[in-house]
C-alpha cells in the first residue's frame, strides 16, 4: 500500500470508498506478500484442520441447518424470508399468508432423514406435515377434507412456526439475560474461552430506545465486573457497542448536534469498561457510516480519561477497499494519542445491502468487494498489517475459516500477540482444534437479549453463511473435499475478472439502452465538498440589455401534464385546456 503522511491519512480513507476493485486486489495481493511456497503450505494445513473438524464429529446445529437448508435450495430461502418477515407480521391473518406463502410451495419430504441432527429432522418433519396441510391443491373429497384441516389448523400452524423459528433463533444466542449469559457460558470459559457480549438491539429509532439501549450496555458492563477478575485485559469479558443504537440520528445531516451526545454516551460506556478492567468494542455497521463513526472514535479514544486503558476496540471489515487504510488510520492515532487498542478483524456483515444501496442510489461503484475470493484475500491481507502493528494493536482475528485461520497461523509467529474469534453457535469444532493444537486464545461473540431482538441479528448469520460457497455450508457436506474447501483464494484470482460479472454495476442495472440515473451520496465527505464548492461559484451574469423573463401561461401549460393542469386553473393562467388542434400528449411518458 502506498505511504501516507498521517495527517493526510483520513482523506486516503475517503478516496477509496468507491475504488476500483481491480486495482485495490492488486494492492492487497502485494500487501499480504505470500510465495508460492507459502500459500501451498497454508493450503495443506487447512486441508488437515478441515479433515480434523470432520473427524472430531462435533457438529453443531448452524453447520447442520445450512448443510439441510442452504441459500443453495429455495426451501432454505423461504425459511430465511419466514424468519426475517415473521416478527414484522402485524396480524393473524398476515402471518397464515405468509405461512403458506413460504411453506406450502416446497419439497420439505426431500430433506426427510437427510441430515444427522435430529433437530433438523424433526424440523422437516414438521414442515412436511405442515405444508401438505397448507397445500390446497387437489379435487372433490379430499380437497374440501384438507381445507377444512387447513382452516382449522391455522392458528395451531402459526403458533407451531412460530415456536419453531424461536427455538432455531434461541440456539445463537447466549441467554435472555447479562446475567443468563454469564451463566450459561461457565462452561467454556472453563475451558479456557473468553466472550465478548452483544446486548441484542439494531439501530434506534427514538431517543426512547437509545437511552434504552445504552442503559442495557451500562447494565451489562456493571454485571461483567464481577467476573473480570484478571489483571490481563485480555483474558477478561468484553462487550460490543452499536453506535446506532445509542442515537436515533446517528448521521452525517445531524453531525453537528448528534456526535456531543454520542461521544458523551460512548465515553461513559468507556469509563465503565475501564473501571471494570474489560474491553470494549465498538461493531461496524454499514459502509456509509464509516467516516462518521471514526470521528466519534477518535474524539472518545483522545479522553486523557481513558490513558492506560487498553482495552478500547474497533471492528474492520475486510469486505470493503478501505480496510487496510483504516487500519493504518487506527495505528497512527493509537501511536499519537500513546494508546494501546484492539481492532477485531471481520469479513463484513452488510454485504446485500451495500450492493443494493449502490445499485438504487446510481453510484460510481461499490464500497465492497463483489467477489467472495476478494474479501479473503483483503482478509488475509489485512491480517498480515495487523500482525506488525502489535506494538499499539492487539489483533482479534473473527473467522470461521480454516484457510484464513491457517493464513494467521503461518503468518504470525507469537501465539500471544493475538486472538482468534467465532460466533456463539458456529465454528466451534474448529476453534476447538486449533485452540487445542495451537494453544491460541479465542473469544466467542455472544448476543444477549429476547426473542424480538433476534432476528434481524440472525438473518445476518443465515446470509453470511448460508450460500454453498460458505466454509460454514461446505464444512458438513462430505461431497466437498478438504482440498477443495481450503483452496487458495490467491489462486482462483488468476485468469478470472476482478468484479462480479454477475452483479450489475450501478449505472447498468436496467440493461442496455438505459442508464441509471447519478444519485449524489451526501453521508460521504467528498461528494458533500464537491457540492459545497458547486455552490461557492459565483451564478454567471446576465446579459446586459436582455430581461429575465419567466415563460408565458400558453408555454407554463404545454409544460404541465395533463392529468394535473385541473389543479393549476385560474383566471390568469387557463392552463388546464390544451392547444387546439392538437392531440393531447404526456410529456412524463416520453
Amino acid at each position: 500500500m502506498p505511504n501516507t503522511a498521517p495527517a493526510g491519512r483520513r482523506d486516503t480513507i475517503r478516496a477509496h470508498y468507491l475504488a476500483d476493485e481491480a486495482r485495490a486486489v492488486d494492492d492487497l495481493v502485494r500487501l499480504a506478500a505470500l510465495s508460492q511456497a507459502d500459500r501451498q503450505a497454508i493450503s495443506a494445513d487447512a486441508a488437515e484442520l478441515v479433515r480434523a473438524v470432520r473427524g472430531s464429529g462435533d457438529m453443531h446445529l448452524m453447520e447442520a441447518f445450512l448443510s439441510e437448508y442452504g441459500l443453495s435450495t429455495r426451501e432454505g430461502v423461504a425459511l430465511m424470508c419466514l424468519a426475517e418477515a415473521l416478527l414484522r407480521v402485524p396480524d393473524a391473518e398476515t402471518m397464515d399468508d405468509l405461512i403458506r406463502d413460504k411453506i406450502a410451495p416446497h419439497d420439505w419430504s426431500a430433506h426427510s432423514g437427510e441430515s444427522a441432527s435430529i433437530f433438523v429432522n424433526a424440523s422437516t418433519w414438521a414442515l412436511m406435515l405442515t405444508g401438505r396441510v397448507l397445500d390446497e391443491e387437489g379435487e372433490g373429497v379430499e380437497a374440501t377434507l384438507r381445507g377444512l384441516v387447513r382452516r382449522l389448523g391455522e392458528p395451531v400452524i402459526r403458533k407451531a412456526v412460530s415456536k419453531a423459528m424461536r427455538e432455531m433463533g434461541e440456539q445463537f444466542v447466549l441467554g435472555r439475560t447479562i446475567d443468563e449469559a454469564i451463566k450459561r457460558g461457565q462452561s467454556m470459559v472453563a475451558k479456557g474461552y473468553s466472550y465478548s457480549y452483544d446486548m441484542l438491539g439494531e439501530a434506534a429509532r427514538t431517543e426512547a430506545d437509545a437511552l434504552r439501549y445504552h442503559k442495557a450496555y451500562a447494565d451489562a458492563i456493571a454485571a461483567l465486573k464481577r467476573h473480570s477478575n484478571r489483571d490481563d485485559i485480555r483474558a477478561n469479558p468484553g462487550i460490543s457497542v452499536k453506535l446506532s443504537a445509542l442515537h436515533p440520528r446517528y448521521e452525517e445531516a445531524q453531525k453537528a448536534r448528534m456526535l456531543p451526545v454520542m461521544v458523551e454516551r460512548l465515553k461513559s460506556l468507556a469509563l465503565a469498561a475501564r473501571d471494570a478492567r474489560m474491553g470494549l468494542n465498538i461493531d461496524a455497521e454499514e459502509a456509509d457510516r464509516l467516516d462518521l463513526s471514526l470521528d466519534v472514535i477518535e474524539t472518545v479514544l483522545a479522553d486523557e480519561a481513558l490513558a492506560g486503558w487498553d482495552g478500547f476496540g474497533v471492528v474492520v471489515q475486510a469486505y470493503g477497499p478501505r480496510a487496510p487504510y483504516v487500519l493504518d488510520w487506527l495505528y497512527e492515532l493509537a501511536e499519537r494519542l500513546d494508546r494501546r487498542i484492539m481492532v477485531r478483524l471481520v469479513k463484513g456483515a452488510y454485504w446485500d445491502t451495500e450492493i443494493k444501496r449502490a445499485q438504487v442510489m446510481g453510484l460510481d461503484g461499490f464500497p465492497v468487494f463483489t467477489r467472495k475470493v476478494n474479501t479473503d484475500v483483503s482478509y488475509i491481507a489485512c491480517a498480515r498489517k495487523l500482525i506488525g502493528m502489535t506494538d499499539r494493536i492487539y489483533p482479534q482475528f473473527a473467522t470461521h475459516n480454516a484457510h484464513t485461520a491457517a493464513a494467521i497461523l503461518a503468518m504470525a509467529p507469537d501465539r500471544a500477540a493475538f486472538e482468534f474469534q467465532r460466533l456463539h453457535g458456529m465454528g466451534e469444532a474448529l476453534h476447538e482444534a486449533v485452540r487445542k493444537r495451537e494453544g491460541t486464545r479465542c473469544r466467542i461473540y455472544a448476543p444477549v437479549g429476547a426473542h424480538q431482538d433476534l432476528l434481524a441479528y440472525l438473518v445476518r448469520r443465515l446470509l453470511e453463511n448460508g450460500a454453498n460457497s460458505s466454509f460454514v455450508h461446505q464444512i458438513v457436506d462430505t461431497a466437498v473435499s478438504a482440498e477443495t474447501i481450503a483452496r487458495d483464494p490467491f489462486a482462483s484470482l488468476e485468469g478470472q475478472p476482478a468484479t462480479n460479472p454477475a452483479i450489475q454495476r450501478p449505472q447498468a442495472i436496467f440493461g442496455a439502452g438505459r442508464v441509471n440515473a447519478r444519485g449524489w451520496d451526501i453521508t460521504d465527505p467528498l461528494t458533500l465538498a464537491a457540492l459545497e464548492a458547486a455552490r461557492a461559484r459565483p451564478l454567471p451574469r446576465r446579459t446586459p440589455g436582455r430581461p429575465n423573463r419567466s415563460p408565458g401561461p400558453r408555454a407554463r401549460a404545454r409544460r404541465v401534464p395533463l392529468q394535473i393542469r385541473p389543479a393549476c386553473r385560474s383566471r390568469s393562467a387557463p392552463c388546464a385546456t390544451p392547444p387546439r388542434n392538437r392531440r393531447p400528449r404526456l410529456w412524463a411518458s416520453r
